[in-house]
């Protein structure tokens, strides 16, 4: 026998002063069918009616389950448009939930003729603090820059040009509002396909010590607390792919920059050896700017 459940939701918000008017997302309407006993699959259909029931209550769990899986290979994009221009910046690498610990490849935009303009910048992901190296013009090729990510407006969720896995999770435990938008496949994997807005205030508060400052700076920073999302997680709970929508005041120039985050996280299990630098390998003078 089928039921029907339907849900229709979805924010409108805007972002900030670095960081302006936040994106708008419309509403959707999900539906899920079950089977009664006997139906091939009947733990998967009854996993999705408890979704759809209460798909807030799934995300606001979803970082934990992260945290239980321990590691992961981590793919992330980062696309920003602003004023007819459109770039994207790429990421790869890995990540250690429960020491709150990443290392990742970022690459920035090709110039127009499709020679890369920067080599690629090594980002070392660590609670309360981002290290950086290849960063900027002035600093030497064998230092590191280290930012505080408390200090941050926007918490390291745009700055270092990929959002911090964990804080990127935690985000969800501030969900305000979610549908579920049913079943689909993700890189061979079958996953539930979720959409929403997190507050981050409550993100914070509701955060882990390792993650709050940089989530409660990000509160504070943008313009409105609320970020639409897109999130998929598989049959275990665990995120994924999730892509987040900011909005910030372009500060060169008139007009915002859209900018829109997506993690990818495979191969749970991958060991995630990261080491941080030393202090006497942590650049102190004045990066130039370009």
């Amino acid at each position: 026998m089928d039921r029907r459940q339907r849900a229709g939701v979805l924010p409108v918000g805007r972002d900030r002063e670095r960081s302006g008017a936040l994106v708008a997302l419309a509403g959707v309407t999900a539906g899920v069918c079950l089977c009664a006993g006997g139906c091939a699959g009947g733990g998967a259909l009854a996993d999705d009616a408890r979704a759809a029931q209460d798909p807030a209550a799934v995300l606001r769990g979803a970082a934990d389950r992260l945290v239980a899986a321990g590691s992961s290979k981590v793919r992330t994009s980062m696309e920003m448009a602003t004023g007819g221009t459109r770039v994207t910046i790429r990421g790869e690498g890995v990540y250690d939930f429960r020491g709150r610990l990443g290392r990742l490849t970022v690459r920035l935009p090709q110039d127009p003729a499709g020679a890369s303009e920067h080599a690629p910048i090594t980002e070392l992901l660590a609670p309360g603090a981002l290290f950086m190296k290849n960063r900027g013009a002035g600093v030497p090729v064998d230092k590191w820059v280290r930012i505080d990510t408390g200090r941050l407006s926007d918490g390291n969720l745009v700055t270092g040009g990929a959002t911090d896995p964990a804080a990127s999770a935690e985000l969800l435990r501030g969900t305000r509002r979610a549908v579920y938008a049913g079943r689909t496949e993700l890189d061979g994997t079958t996953v539930r396909h979720y959409r929403g807005t997190a507050d981050l205030a409550a993100a914070a508060r509701g955060a882990p010590a390792g993650g709050r400052a940089a989530l409660a700076a990000a509160a504070k920073g943008f313009a409105t607390a609320l970020v639409p999302f897109d999130v998929y997680l598989d049959d275990q709970g665990r995120v994924r792919k999730i892509e987040q929508h900011f909005s910030f005041v372009n500060g060169q120039r008139p007009g915002t920059v859209a900018v829109t985050s997506t993690t990818l996280l495979h191969d749970f299990g991958t060991p995630a050896d990261v080491r941080l630098p030393a202090s006497t390998d942590i650049y102190a003078g004045k990066i130039a700017e370009k």
